[in-house]
């Protein structure tokens, strides 16, 4: 008796690619954000917060996930000034990042909820620190959702302290990271 395991396949995500991603992003807040934030607060964060960079689309660090050819997870790696945020978040910069002295950003992770708990989002991890690695970075930080914490923190990353973003007049904590990926 022999199982298929779906092969999941990782590539870089193209400005085509915007549309699928934006309702992904969005059913996977919703859905898998449910159990650590109230409804509010998922609706304004898909309002002010998740969403599409561009930036990172065009820069070739952002990364999509595909299990059969379905969209499984997307997320990647910056080397600009930019922590977290979509397009319409207000307060980034494009400035790029030294990578002997700055950390790596690691942005905007998401997966299907049909998807979740099979290794997707490690996967697109380790692909990004592995860009950041290979672009000279030696540590990387991210801003973590609540439900995005403990699958940081099992991938080695340790919690900088608690933030609250305000989205519209309602408060949406998160929680910065950061982890040493060149000892």
């Amino acid at each position: 008796m022999s199982l298929a395991v779906p092969t999941l396949v990782l590539r870089s995500a193209e400005p085509g690619d915007a549309p699928a991603l934006g309702r992904l992003i969005e059913q996977s807040a919703r859905a898998l954000s449910r159990t650590y934030y109230t409804a509010e607060q998922i609706e304004a964060a898909i309002s002010h917060v998740f969403g599409i960079d561009s930036q990172l689309i065009s820069d070739g660090t952002y990364l999509i996930a595909e299990r059969d050819g379905s969209l499984a997870g997307c997320g990647g790696w910056s080397r600009r000034g930019t922590l977290f945020g979509s397009d319409h978040f207000p307060g980034r910069t494009s400035a790029l990042l030294d990578p002997g002295f700055d950390a790596a950003r690691i942005r905007a992770f998401f997966v299907c909820p049909s998807h979740s708990r099979r290794g997707v989002a490690a996967a697109l991890l380790a692909a990004s620190e592995g860009g950041a690695r290979n672009a000279g970075f030696r540590r990387t930080t991210l801003m973590a959702t609540l439900p995005g914490e403990p699958f940081y923190s099992a991938q080695g990353y340790l919690a900088e302290g608690a933030t609250m973003q305000d989205c519209g007049g309602i408060e949406v904590p998160f929680i910065a990271m950061s982890k040493m990926i060149v000892s």
